[in-house]
């Protein structure tokens, strides 16, 4: 069982060209939406629907998810960008400190789901074919899909972690209980990459390895959950009569992956400061909600009308 146990201390991204860095994580972002696309294509061609529609419905959903997400994650976690570095907050770039590409970090999954909501309300607007419910019970499955990978990028970049464990499922994440400048003060190294690798690597440095705690892998107990999530939806859209009940799959949607979340919480370090340890935190709040609202469409909702 102490095979589950293991330091973490990946390398994030590949450098490209002065401060420009390829970050992992913005690749898992780019996997989840081009799974996503293929997995609305099959839904179109299945229900024949012109394929002239998906391509501005992956443009508004891609829109949507990233613009909610960010905002999202500086309103509800890091609202102190307002005020101390708002381009951050708009562009894949830091300002304060010093300028760095960081890609599209600081992103909250609470608002990407706001932000799909509002984008496929736009995208109804404009494009009539279905209502609003119909396109919401499908694009849910994709953005099922999505959560596994976005997860799974979080876990490379160290962040979201859980909270300090004895148990046999403990990770230490070296990068993220080490600073970028307290890691080179420690070791000596000025790359920072050999100097984490130093850590886990050199002999010299095993005290400072041993000052690591192991941490639950959260990220990874979500995406694990995600997946049967995902297989959830798709057994039920496309094995039973539920599919054609308006707002079925969406509201199953948001009590499936939101009552994950809650839960999962509980082993999760709070993303902000809680003024109670035995209180529930930000990310349970906001899941809330989310779990009363799909329950609401799951037995409670009635369409006014027949889907066109």
């Amino acid at each position: 069982m102490y095979l589950l146990k293991f330091d973490w201390n990946p390398i994030t991204g590949i450098d490209i060209v002065g401060n420009f860095k390829l970050h992992f994580y913005s690749l898992m972002w780019v996997v989840a939406f081009v799974i996503g696309w293929y997995i609305m294509k099959r839904i179109f061609t299945k229900e024949k629907v012109s394929l002239d529609y998906l391509d501005p419905l992956f443009i508004y959903t891609v829109l949507a998810t990233m613009i909610g997400a960010r905002l999202g994650h500086v309103l509800f976690y890091q609202s102190e960008l307002i005020t101390q570095d708002f381009f951050s907050i708009f562009l894949p770039f830091k300002f304060k400190g010093g300028f760095e590409f960081t890609g599209f970090q600081g992103l909250a999954s609470h608002g990407a789901a706001i932000g799909i909501i509002i984008g496929m309300y736009l995208y109804r607007r404009k494009y009539t074919y279905k209502s609003l419910l119909w396109i919401l019970d499908r694009v849910v499955i994709s953005v099922a899909s999505g959560a596994i990978f976005i997860r799974i990028g979080n876990f490379i970049n160290s962040e979201i972690i859980g909270k300090v464990t004895d148990s046999n499922f403990g990770v230490r994440f070296i990068q993220d209980y080490y600073y970028k400048s307290e890691i080179v003060r420690l070791t000596g190294i000025k790359d920072v990459q050999k100097a984490y690798n130093a850590v886990t690597d050199n002999p010299k440095f095993q005290s400072l390895l041993e000052a690591v705690p192991y941490r639950h892998p959260a990220q990874l107990y979500e995406s694990f959950c995600y997946v049967f999530v995902f297989l959830i939806l798709w057994y039920v859209y496309t094995k039973t009569p539920k599919s054609e009940q308006t707002g079925f799959l969406f509201g199953l949607f948001l009590v499936l992956l939101w009552t994950i979340r809650f839960f999962v919480e509980f082993v999760k370090e709070a993303q902000v400061d809680e003024r109670a340890s035995w209180a529930l935190n930000t990310g349970q709040w906001l899941s809330i909600p989310f779990v009363l609202l799909g329950f609401y469409f799951m037995f409670i909702y009635k369409p006014k009308s027949a889907v066109k």
